[in-house]
């Protein structure tokens, strides 16, 4: 069984099956979807965000700290129209130790989906036809 079963039902939706669960997609309508589910772009920035937000998470955790309130992420981009710049931004309560500060925005730049960006990752692509299996 792959790690990943992605499903086409219909329209620009694509559909994403891991470990069970379903994860829909679908294109924005000016993109030429019903705009009913995330692009499959916004899941990777949301990928990024929730990532940072449990490494922080689980700091406070570890501390008996309390739990962050949210954490907002913007982003800008270059002239080439690649992301340039992310801005994660974490909401904690105003009685937050400020001698915490660095080592929790350290723990967040652990996430490992943010260290998968780092370098290219080989991508190999191969074609089976139905009742075919793969070479």
């Amino acid at each position: 069984m792959p790690l990943v079963e992605v499903q086409f039902p219909g329209g620009k939706q694509v559909d994403a099956r891991i470990a069970g669960r379903a994860i829909p997609t679908d294109q924005e309508s000016h993109n030429g979807g019903q705009g009913q589910a995330p692009e499959p772009f916004q899941l990777f920035l949301a990928s990024i965000a929730t990532c940072a937000g449990i490494y922080a998470k689980s700091f406070c955790d570890e501390r008996d700290l309390p739990a962050p309130h949210g954490l907002d992420m913007d982003l800008s981009r270059g002239d080439d129209g690649l992301i340039d710049r992310l801005d994660l931004t974490l909401r904690v309560d105003p009685e937050f130790p400020a001698r915490y500060e660095r080592a929790i925005t350290r723990a967040m730049s652990l996430c490992a989906v943010k260290k998968h960006l780092r370098q290219e990752i080989e991508t190999v692509f191969t074609i089976t036809r139905n009742g075919d299996t793969p070479a």
